[in-house]
């Protein structure tokens, strides 16, 4: 099989369309910051961070540099034991940025009031950050 059907499959299997990265991550008790097991917003942002990454090196070969945020909205919380989708696409693309649009799902929350390890399943997901950034690629690579 080649690469680029390799490719295709995996992406449909995580559920991307073409041009969105997805990632899901587990928040730890680690990740919690505040009282009640509350996971600070930064941490959400954190990966923002890696999906602009991973969006940079599909599209232009190369990690980038996040550089702003435009917006950031925090819409509900974050607790330790919820599962969070965090997606991103390319918006625009300039000569050497980069626009993109990010949202952070829960889609499994930590239910601690039945028991120390009962979770349920979020459906639809919960939109619990949503954010716009600015990236920019090294002059000598630009766009492929």
């Amino acid at each position: 099989m080649a690469a680029s059907e390799d490719r295709r499959l995996a992406d449909r299997r995580i559920g991307n369309r073409r041009g969105e990265v997805l990632i899901r991550v587990r928040m730890s008790a680690h990740d919690a910051h505040y009282g009640g097991d509350l996971v600070d917003g930064a941490r959400i942002l954190g990966l923002f961070g890696d999906v602009a990454t991973e969006l940079l090196i599909r599209n232009d070969g190369d990690e980038g540099l996040l550089v702003a945020y435009e917006l950031v909205e925090f819409k509900a919380p974050v607790h330790a034991g919820d599962y969070i989708e965090a997606r991103g696409r390319i918006t625009r693309v300039g000569n050497r940025s980069r626009s993109m649009e990010f949202t952070a799902h829960k889609a499994i929350a930590a239910r601690p009031d039945r028991s120390p390890s009962a979770a349920e399943v979020l459906d639809p997901p919960v939109l619990v950050v949503r954010a716009v950034g600015t990236c920019v690629t090294p002059a000598k690579l630009g766009s492929r």
